[in-house]
């Protein structure tokens, strides 16, 4: 779905407030209805209004669809019912016996669809630290067709240089693919810097009120987008009418949403870097952290996700997530609270043995929008209690 092209030239901001396909045309309504229709009216046989079965069409989903691509610079994105369900169409597009390379700190879920579901059916996955572009091409193997970058990384936010990975890839007839979810379109946009494929669970921060599951994903080449967007009709793993508008009403916000956040993930950083029972802090605005420079050239801003080592292990890594209490101990992230969680027992618990297992006394924090003196409170006294 192609997004306004009266948007052409319009900031940031202004694309996430009119984007999507604008006013009710039949009420005027400003906000897109939620079109809770299973199926619609045809005048003739295959003369129609440009939707047949809600599957295949619905005009809620064609805006967010339109409002996603716009925020994307897309020519094209297509929403799905998680972002697993958008991962996995992206995965159908290598034949069997291909190859995927994938970064060595890779969501667990991506893993573990990438290695136990497509992996059984002929795909071969390597892990691989895609900061160094002379790895990159050092595991690169004749079968290799796919990429697949995420950066900041989940959950030890790494930062992948995604112009140099691209020109490896390109350089060898493959396909580059950017996991976008961590730093938004409006840190970071993909295509632009080289991605033939952009990624994102909407769950997270498009939708931004841990009120919705939903994935994207966008392109730029049209073949890419026939292919795609033949996946998503022929699989079915569409998004309801409601859980569109969810998304898109949170686009309306992301900007001032996302600058919140970063700056609340600062003073976070910074007083996290001082207490004695933290063992380091991983985040990109540090200078020595991996992938620092790439962050300063390719992102707008440093993010929301802050990611931690306690210095007691494991067992004071779990003990600080039951003692927040500003902080939720829950799963997911990127939305208006603030949460915590533990990676290896947690999010990434489907990796543990893997080479994407993550340390055990790491703890991951999604800084919401609360009052940034406020979370800080909160982390003094559940690690001062340690």
């Amino acid at each position: 779905m192609t997004g306004p092209g009266d948007l052409d030239g319009l900031g940031f901001e202004t694309i996430a407030v009119h984007g999507g396909t604008g006013p009710d045309p039949s009420t005027g309504a400003v906000n897109t209805p939620v079109y809770l229709s299973s199926t619609f009216r045809q005048e003739r046989v295959g003369v129609h209004q440009g939707y047949e079965y809600a599957r295949s069409g619905n005009p809620s989903r064609t805006s967010l669809e339109a409002a996603i691509a716009a925020l994307e610079d897309a020519r094209a994105g297509f929403a799905f019912a998680s972002g697993l369900a958008g991962e996995d169409a992206v995965l159908r597009l290598l034949p069997p016996g291909s190859r995927l390379m994938l970064c060595n700190d890779a969501y667990g879920g991506t893993y573990r669809l990438a290695t136990r579901v497509h992996g059984p059916a002929g795909l071969g996955v390597d892990s691989v630290d895609l900061l160094d572009p002379a790895q990159v091409e050092a595991a690169w193997q004749p079968a290799t067709a796919m990429v697949w970058i995420e950066t900041p990384t989940n959950p030890m936010l790494r930062v992948v240089d995604i112009t140099a990975v691209a020109t490896v890839a390109h350089a060898r007839g493959a396909l580059v693919v950017v996991d976008n979810t961590f730093a938004t379109p409006f840190l970071q946009r993909p295509l632009a810097l080289g991605a033939d494929i952009v990624v994102h669970s909407t769950t997270k921060y498009l939708g931004g009120h841990s009120d919705v599951v939903g994935g994207f994903v966008a392109v730029n080449d049209g073949q890419l987008a026939d292919r795609i967007g033949f996946l998503q009709n022929a699989a079915g793993a569409v998004p309801s009418p409601f859980d569109c508008f969810l998304v898109e009403r949170g686009l309306k916000t992301l900007p001032v949403r996302m600058e919140r956040h970063c700056d609340n993930a600062l003073a976070v950083v910074d007083f996290l870097q001082h207490h004695p029972a933290v063992a380091g802090v991983l985040h990109p605005s540090l200078a020595g952290h991996p992938g620092h420079a790439a962050a300063r050239c390719q992102m707008r801003a440093y993010g929301g996700m802050v990611s931690f080592m306690a210095a007691g292990g494991e067992d004071a890594a779990i003990e600080v997530c039951a003692r927040t209490r500003v902080f939720t101990l829950a799963e997911s992230l990127g939305a208006v609270e603030s949460l915590i969680e533990h990676p290896a027992r947690m999010t990434h618990a489907s990796v543990a043995g893997s080479p994407n297992e993550v340390p055990p006394a790491l703890v991951r924090l999604s800084v919401g929008l609360e009052t940034a003196a406020d979370l800080v409170a909160d982390l003094r006294q559940a690690l001062d209690a340690l």
